[in-house]
């Protein structure tokens, strides 16, 4: 994140409380700049502000990379009730900490180490048994950079296997970590911003087409099957998942990330049961660094699982191929590869293969 801040500094004691945070200019050569009502330019635009606002700020989250008159960031500050705009138009005089947003009330939201008494271990690696970088107070606060995978651990805070970055080499375990007002929406430490649609349908196809093209070459997945497979999980790169975490296929962790991963995050889902049934539910899916990681992670797990062995036996059959990965139990939707093959032919899907 680019913000006029040390970024991973340590605060020693109770975080501030964290009202409305003045210092913060608009800086635009235009004139003015867009107030979005989320973060990420294909929000709704709710209204502007002229060159040398004083916007007060409530928080930041993590939102679409901007090249703005001041820097390119990925960071968005909270300036009011659905009311966002980009870091990268915004000058600070003084500088200053700006809190993460909570992901489920948009309020600022706290980190405070909650270890029950002794001293949190601060690691240079997501792991215990890394080398010890000193440590933190029961109820210190800690500015949280970004989020990485690592060793699980059970702490007074819930069991994890998310650390947090809080410092060059420095990392602390999330199982010890309380939010004041409820978890941020974090990014993965060295992850791509979130994605935004453009250019409609065939924006999302030429997008993509590449990426599926190569994952066909280097495992003999058909690159119809895989794109019409982004498209009907993603809702054309609209899903939270898509967005957020660069898994563009609904792979899920099942207790790890894989190799290709950076983590696992948990996503509301609409699944449908073998014995009949459909209903919502809560699963832990894959995060990627970037799109491209999704693609190979896909292209593996389907040439390479014994599962979905008799569907690359008819890797020359698109429509043959999405049928039988479909019985092998890829989703649960038991209409999934009469969809698939509905959007292969509509936006004939098969030019890539």
């Amino acid at each position: 994140m680019v913000l006029a801040l040390a970024a991973g500094a340590i605060l020693v004691g109770a975080l501030p409380s964290y009202a409305k945070i003045t210092g913060a200019i608009v800086s635009t050569t235009s004139g003015t700049v867009n107030v979005r009502s989320g973060p990420a330019t294909d929000q709704k635009t709710v209204g502007t502000l002229e060159k040398g606002a004083n916007p007060e700020v409530f928080c930041k989250a993590r939102g679409e990379l901007v090249a703005g008159h001041v820097r390119t960031s990925p960071t968005w500050l909270r300036i009011g009730t659905d009311r966002w705009i980009s870091n990268g138009y915004i000058a600070w005089s003084p500088s200053q900490d700006v809190p993460w947003c909570s992901a489920a009330t948009k309020a600022p939201t706290a980190s405070t180490v909650t270890t029950g008494g002794g001293e949190l271990n601060v690691r240079a690696a997501a792991s215990s048994g890394a080398g010890r970088q000193g440590g933190l107070a029961n109820g210190a606060g800690v500015l949280v950079q970004c989020q990485v995978w690592g060793q699980q651990v059970d702490g007074t805070a819930g069991k994890s296997g998310v650390w947090y970055k809080v410092g060059d080499k420095r990392y602390v375990s999330a199982a010890y970590i309380k939010w004041s007002a409820g978890l941020p929406w974090l990014g993965w430490c060295g992850q791509d911003p979130p994605s935004v649609p453009r250019g409609g349908d065939q924006g999302f196809i030429d997008a993509h087409a590449a990426a599926a093209q190569a994952s066909d070459r280097d495992t003999g997945v058909p690159a119809s099957v895989t794109l019409a497979q982004a498209i009907l999980e993603t809702g054309w790169g609209r899903g939270a998942l898509a967005r957020e975490d660069h898994n563009l296929f609904g792979m899920k962790c099942f207790g790890s990330p894989g190799d290709h991963a950076l983590g696992c995050r948990d996503y509301a889902t609409f699944e449908c049961s073998p014995t009949g049934g459909c209903f919502d539910i809560d699963a832990t899916f894959r995060a990627y660094a970037s799109v491209e990681d999704s693609f190979r992670d896909h292209g593996d797990l389907l040439s390479n699982w014994s599962r979905y062995a008799t569907a690359m036996d008819h890797a020359d059959d698109a429509k043959r191929f999405a049928r039988e990965v479909h019985k092998a139990g890829y989703a649960t939707d038991p209409k999934y590869a009469e969809k698939l093959i509905g959007i292969m032919d509509g936006y004939d899907l098969y030019r890539f293969d």
